[in-house]
């Protein structure tokens, strides 16, 4: 058989030659294309940050765009981005900065402009003591916050739980004690009533309330040395608690406050108040049936930050449960998933000195554990303590002792729950 050769084959193949216009006319479509590949080339619009990107120190790699094979004069351009977070900008904080957004500084209700100092050093927040509220605070807290390190807000928390326990009620109105709501008061007319009293604090310019108190006790007793709890729980039975603790935070929120749901892993039938000396909760195998509960309930709800108690939970370590890493990152974190901002009880307490942790030292232990936020008593040197527990966690990152990526984490973990975006 006879084969064509190459030239004969080529021939035989090629499309027919087209006349001088034609070509003419196929050479000006090729040339407007190699145009408008330039022109895609050059794009100069903003770029898109990655939807992958998780914060600092994430590069981001180029997106993939399609190759032009023999194509010399259409380079691939890429843009790349860093999206931006929280996490990225508090990355560029120094140490003392972040430290500070993680200590809540107590100051008396009639004088909240003695913590203008600590509060220009970006004080994460101010815990309000006292019985009767200044018929303005909100004015004065307004000028409190206006000392804020670029006006990113402040927690202003206080306790205004109902009966016994209520910093302002001249201002805001009373409630009466948890264990007569919880007896008395439908789950709606618990909501319904601490909806008003809050209103009432946004408007004083108080936006956090650590209450409610979750824990299961029922005793017809008042909170005393001896019992923390008595009639500030809701109730004895889990449910009872459960229903009216969801209802009290969800009155709060609906009223501008943010509630901060009380005393993990709960207080109920403790052997003492951690206030004035060593405490033990129930063994955690009942707790996990009786006391956690209410908290899983509150979290499903939306809680939006939870305070640990500063009693030992026997099952869970020899620490009080607001130092055991056990009982914040493994229990309250892992098992449960609870993302939002963790709260130490005050670390001034009797059963924290007992373990052998001064207020700094425990603080940064906290911190290490998985909580976002120290509180500690007032008292005469709260400048010199509020300084003295910025140091001791700077020096724990510098030292080794605590991560500085724990650190952003709970920075971060303040900032959320104010809703406060670095990058807006």
């Amino acid at each position: 058989m006879n084969h064509p050769s190459y030239r004969d084959r080529r021939r035989a193949t090629a499309p027919p030659r087209l006349p001088g216009r034609a070509r003419n006319a196929r050479r000006l479509s090729a040339a407007a294309a190699v145009a408008a590949m330039l022109l895609v080339g050059c794009d100069t619009g903003t770029p898109k940050a990655s939807p992958h990107s998780s914060g600092p120190g994430v590069s981001l790699a180029p997106s993939a765009t399609p190759s032009h094979s023999r194509s010399t004069f259409a380079p691939a351009l890429t843009t790349a981005a860093t999206a931006c977070t929280n996490s990225s900008k508090l990355a560029g904080w120094s140490n003392r900065r972040l430290a500070m957004l993680t200590i809540a500084v107590p100051v008396s209700e009639t004088s909240v402009s003695d913590a203008t100092s600590e509060v220009s050093a970006g004080a994460g927040g101010v815990l309000l003591f006292g019985s009767k509220a200044p018929s303005d605070l909100g004015s004065r807290l307004t000028t409190l916050k206006s000392h804020v390190p670029g006006h990113l807000g402040l927690l202003v928390m206080t306790d205004e739980e109902g009966g016994g326990i209520q910093r302002m009620a001249n201002l805001v109105g009373s409630l009466p004690w948890p264990a007569y709501m919880g007896a008395h008061w439908t789950p709606a007319q618990i909501q319904q009533n601490v909806t008003k009293v809050a209103k009432k604090m946004a408007a004083a310019q108080v936006n956090m309330d650590l209450a409610p108190v979750v824990d299961v006790d029922g005793r017809n007793v008042a909170p005393s040395h001896t019992n923390p709890d008595g009639w500030r729980s809701f109730s004895g039975n889990t449910s009872v608690v459960s229903k009216a603790g969801v209802a009290y935070m969800n009155g709060l929120r609906a009223g501008g406050v943010i509630p901060v749901v009380k005393h993990f892993p709960g207080l109920g039938g403790s052997t003492y108040n951690s206030d004035f000396g060593p405490a033990r909760t129930l063994p955690w195998s009942t707790l996990q049936k009786v006391g956690i509960p209410p908290f899983t309930a509150a979290i499903k709800a939306g809680a939006p930050a939870i305070m640990v108690s500063n009693n030992i939970v026997p099952g869970l370590g020899t620490n009080p449960a607001s130092l055991s890493p056990t009982a914040i990152s493994s229990e309250l974190r892992g098992k449960m998933g609870f993302k939002g901002l963790v709260v130490t009880d005050s670390l001034s307490a009797k059963a924290i000195s007992a373990a052998g942790f001064s207020v700094p030292a425990a603080a940064v232990q906290a911190l290490r554990s998985g909580a976002d936020m120290v509180l500690f008593d007032l008292g005469s040197n709260v400048n010199s303590q509020t300084s003295s527990i910025a140091t001791a966690i700077t020096n724990a990152v510098t030292g080794g002792h605590l991560s500085r990526s724990r650190l952003i984490d709970a920075a971060g973990h303040v900032l959320a729950v104010r809703h406060v975006n670095l990058c807006s």
